[in-house]
């Protein structure tokens, strides 16, 4: 996720269409009354990239949109998320390629794809329509949008969803990329930190973090388990808990699901390793230029003897097998 530079009457526009969810709700209807295409894609192989922020998610999302095989929202999609061809139509923002305030060298611009698919689920959970079957509308309008014929997603709520999600695409590939723990613990806090001192500035930047549903780091940072130990987010050890809850459970429950991936980070930039797994989801052709050399951090922090334990073991489980 990365925050455009708004002006304050972007801004008060984007405060007025995400606070009142009606517009987009409204949008989304006509879209499909006017858009929706006979052709379905649902049994097309999908992509959806999930697990925790900073393990290389964004790096996968680049990596296989560059083949041009895909659809995905994309920041020209802003406000109008749920409404992928009417949002065409308005006026855009003159976003220039440049860095995203992360601090880790990754670029973007308005043709970039992002995970902005949370908005919708945030919009429709609760409703009383069929979840599913309007979920199956959004993707296809998506699809259709861009005319392409498979759909990606880079969400790391996708995690809590995917017998969801698979049960609509029975065809989609699931990616779940996993970082060493201590280089992955130390990423998350150190960007906690930054996010923290980010919102302090902009106030902004907190309020369409919550549009978007990105609760990973700052003010509002809401954890993916329930902690054990460690309940505060400015401690280290709370990271390095959470990575070991997240990838315990998550590979007990799907290691042996044929639709997941579980993809080791520090790999990433190795010979041939991610082409023998991408050639697997059959996509033809990449830009493997946009890897970049995995940037080891020095430890700084006290790390719990018995996290690092678990944790490690569990890392060393998954790098085996993948």
């Amino acid at each position: 996720m990365k925050i455009v530079n708004y002006s304050g009457i972007e801004q008060a526009f984007h405060n007025l269409i995400f606070k009142f969810k009606i517009i987009n709700n409204f949008l989304f209807e006509i879209e499909k009354l006017i858009f929706k295409s006979k052709k379905e894609y649902n049994t097309n192989e999908h992509i959806f990239i999930t697990g925790l922020p900073r393990s290389g998610t964004t790096i996968l999302l680049n990596l296989l949109y560059s083949s041009g095989e895909f659809a995905s929202l994309k920041y020209s999609n802003m406000p109008f998320l749920l409404s992928p061809n009417i949002s065409k139509i308005f006026f855009k923002n003159n976003l220039k390629t440049k860095k995203r305030i992360h601090g880790d060298g990754i670029s973007f611009n308005l043709e970039s794809p992002e995970a902005f698919d949370e908005v919708f689920f945030l919009n429709y959970l609760n409703k009383t329509s069929d979840l599913k079957l309007e979920f199956k509308n959004y993707v296809n309008l998506i699809i259709s949008s861009q005319e392409k014929e498979r759909y990606i997603s880079k969400n790391n709520s996708n995690y809590k969803r995917i017998n969801f999600l698979k049960n609509l695409f029975k065809k989609s590939h699931f990616l779940l990329p996993v970082r060493d723990p201590i280089q992955h613990a130390i990423s998350l806090y150190n960007q906690h930190l930054n996010f923290i001192n980010l919102q302090k500035k902009n106030k902004f930047i907190k309020k369409y973090m919550n549009f978007l549903g990105h609760n990973e780091f700052g003010n509002d940072h809401k954890y993916w388990n329930k902690p054990k130990k460690y309940h505060d987010p400015l401690n280290f050890n709370y990271w390095l808990e959470q990575w070991y809850l997240f990838y315990s459970r998550i590979y007990l429950k799907h290691s042996n699901d044929k639709n997941c991936n579980f993809l080791v980070y520090e790999k990433f930039t190795e010979s041939n390793y991610l082409k023998n797994k991408i050639s697997k989801i059959n996509i033809k052709k990449v830009n493997y230029k946009i890897l970049k050399k995995v940037d080891l951090k020095k430890i700084q922090f006290k790390p719990d003897d018995e996290l690092i334990k678990k944790s490690s073991k569990i890392y060393n489980r998954i790098k085996k097998n993948n």
